[in-house]
């Protein structure tokens, strides 16, 4: 009883701390206090129910027969709100909260919101290597059932809580995607339900416009009810890697080098500074020298950015083998290293032992806690930014990313980029080998304005045609967003499929120009 009687006045003397303080004080100033004692048990409890909810409903197979019966619902709610008169445009009726993107979608509130409860895997075909899975299924529940039988996707995204959904309406990236593309280019089918209540089927041959036009749309198009996505044999480790670079030409030249060779199943970089790198090449294998396992993804295993940093530190390379689904979540536990500014000690190995087993919290949950104030906050002195430009612009771009924000660690990932129709695709008609620089963190460059900076490194990423993720703050106005993306396609499928008076343009849906 002891522990429980703690524990509750530990609790009541919070909850009258924070009635003296107010909760916004506590949420800016003392955010940890909030993140350990509430949402990382809340956090826990949500991943359970979901991974047991999926498990069983794989198991049973009851997934197909009530995909076919929700998918009518969602056509049955489309035609009703033609028969309203289409008054207003149409969004899914998830809570914008629950989006693993931090731009608060307020449009959610203003239009008619469909409910899309889509959340299983439908069915694994390993003859054909194929899955197919409804849009709200998570990479986290894609790599538990795949990697317990034995198979994966080519690119699957870092961390947990994306959506199949998310990945294909925006986009999704792995550190195998110098091989596979990006995680558009792993589907081989979509099933959408369309502004008119229609069901359609799209493949590379098969309704190929709409097919093509689909990523990076947003769900301007129509509705995603399913996917087709590629699967390949699975092996049970990662051999990693690791080498310390020194000296930006060096490391761009030894990025470029192994982004090149298809031997590498996986190519990734963290830079630490202009100057300072470490990269990291992995294949998948069913070998093992025992005395260098690295069970990095267990609860009180430092966080990986901070173990690959010791490497840097020593100066010494590294060779480990890592389980794959550790591997593949290895950034899911500190949210790469983001989790360091709202838990400062989180890292600490008293509480990684103690607490780690609770890390990270739902990134949903700290949007719906975050507060207008704290939102405002962090969008004036925080940067999340994936930006997407050709390889051969990668020393060029770091420096600009120097200039501008000053952030570190920087993520470096390189991808091949197909000559596809569709929103993005290399200035030629040959593929290309591009990088996504994912900055996360506090910038570090004196008198930081976030509009200013922002629109200056966009400016960069679109003279040296590349590409922003549309997951984050957008400063581009309409034509600046429009030379950065190819609309062709996507402008006319938006009027052949009745688009312009059910969904908004995917602009004003995404950028700040549009949305204030």
């Amino acid at each position: 009883m002891e522990p429980t009687v703690s524990l509750a006045v530990c609790a009541l003397l919070f909850l009258l701390w924070v009635r003296v303080k107010g909760l916004e004080f506590v949420l800016i100033h003392q955010r940890w206090v909030f993140v350990c004692l509430f949402l990382l048990p809340l956090s826990l409890i949500f991943d359970i129910y979901y991974y047991v909810r999926a498990w069983v409903v794989f198991k049973l197979n009851s997934a197909p027969r009530l995909h076919e019966e929700r998918v009518r619902d969602i056509q049955k709610q489309v035609r009703e709100w033609k028969e309203q008169g289409s008054k207003t445009f149409m969004c899914t009726g998830r809570p914008g909260w629950l989006t693993v993107s931090l731009r608060v979608g307020k449009y959610k509130k203003t239009h008619k919101n469909i409910m899309i409860n889509l959340m299983d895997i439908l069915e694994v075909d390993t003859k054909k290597q194929i899955v197919r899975v409804e849009p709200l299924v998570t990479m986290g529940q894609v790599t538990a059932l795949l990697n317990s039988i034995g198979w994966t996707l080519p690119v699957l995204p870092e961390l947990d809580d994306l959506t199949v959904g998310g990945l294909i309406m925006g986009t999704g990236i792995e550190s195998s995607s110098h091989k596979y593309g990006l995680f558009q280019h792993i589907c081989t089918a979509y099933e959408l339900v369309l502004a008119d209540g229609s069901f359609v089927r799209c493949t590379p041959s098969e309704n190929s416009d709409l097919f093509y036009a689909v990523p990076w749309s947003c769900g301007t198009l129509g509705f995603l009810v399913a996917a087709e996505i590629r699967i390949i044999p699975a092996k049970k480790y990662v051999k990693l890697r690791f080498e310390p670079v020194r000296g930006l030409e060096a490391i761009c030249a030894k990025f470029t080098h192994e982004s090149q060779r298809q031997e590498n199943h996986f190519v990734e970089g963290l830079l630490y500074s202009l100057d300072e790198a470490v990269i990291m090449t992995g294949v998948m294998t069913d070998e093992l020298e025992p005395s260098k396992l690295n069970s990095i993804g267990n609860y009180y295993k430092p966080w990986f950015f901070k173990h690959v940093e010791n490497y840097l530190k020593t100066n010494q390379e590294g060779l480990e083998y890592i389980p794959l689904r550790h591997y593949y979540h290895r950034h899911t536990r500190s949210i790469f290293w983001e989790l360091q500014d709202i838990i400062p000690f989180g890292n600490n190995p008293i509480f990684r032992y103690l607490f780690g087993w609770l890390v990270p919290p739902k990134i949903s949950l700290l949007k719906l806690t975050q507060g207008e104030t704290l939102r405002k906050l962090y969008e004036q002195h925080h940067v999340v930014q994936d930006m997407l430009v050709p390889m051969k612009c990668l020393q060029q771009a770091l420096h600009t990313f120097q200039n501008d924000i000053h952030v570190y660690p920087i993520w470096l990932c390189p991808f091949i980029l197909p000559s596809q129709p569709g929103l993005v695709h290399p200035k030629g008609n040959e593929a290309e080998l591009y990088i996504d620089i994912g900055a996360y963190g506090e910038p570090r460059v004196k008198h930081f304005e976030a509009r200013p900076c922002m629109r200056q490194l966009e400016k960069f990423v679109r003279s040296v045609h590349g590409f922003q993720m549309l997951y984050a703050d957008c400063y581009m106005d309409r034509e600046e967003f429009w030379e950065m993306f190819d609309g062709s396609l996507y402008h006319k499928l938006r009027e052949k499929l009745g688009c312009q008076d059910a969904f908004p343009e995917v602009y004003d849906k995404i950028c700040k120009a549009a949305r204030h």
